[in-house]
């Protein structure tokens, strides 16, 4: 499989990785706009999209919860929509959440954007994410979140291929 292309990688507050997906723009994009695509690829290795929940508009959010196969144990997450244009990019806020969509306010909030370039049969998608501070972009990374994007887009990768 692809690997990540960490081409800027952790620089200041800022993550930047990207990939390119063997699919055309539309479907990738799609791939990132339905729960019915998402549950079968969300999360890393090892977990499961056990609960997805999806308003995909400006305005909107996608509530949903990673469970761990082997211990149970669930992450919650909420992303906020800010701006879509479809199929070119996804801007959003990310944040660490409960089941009842309560914003853990002790993690960090992250702002994100996808962006899908067509280049020929296949889709680059470029992901930038910025952190509030240096030290909120290394508690995430010291959680594994590089290891579990990869790991993602490796699954990403093979359910667009199916």
């Amino acid at each position: 499989m692809t690997q990540l292309n960490t081409q800027e990688g952790a620089v200041g507050r800022t993550f930047t990785v990207e990939r390119i997906f063997n699919a055309p723009r539309e479907k990738v994009f799609a791939a990132f706009a339905k729960c019915e695509h998402l549950t079968h690829w969300w999360g890393p290795h090892g977990w499961t999209l056990a609960h997805c929940d999806m308003d995909f508009r400006v305005g909107g959010s996608w509530h949903y919860a990673m469970r761990e196969t082997a211990t149970g144990n669930e992450s919650w997450g909420l992303m906020l929509f800010d701006e879509i244009v479809v199929p070119e990019f996804i801007h959003y806020r990310d944040v660490f959440s409960d089941a009842n969509r309560t914003i853990n306010t002790a993690m960090p909030e992250a702002d994100s954007t996808l962006h899908f370039y067509a280049e020929g049969d296949k889709t680059r998608v470029v992901s930038r994410t910025i952190y509030p501070t240096e030290a909120a972009l290394q508690q995430v990374l010291a959680m594994g979140m590089e290891q579990g994007f990869q790991e993602t887009w490796d699954r990403l990768e093979t359910y667009l291929s199916e």
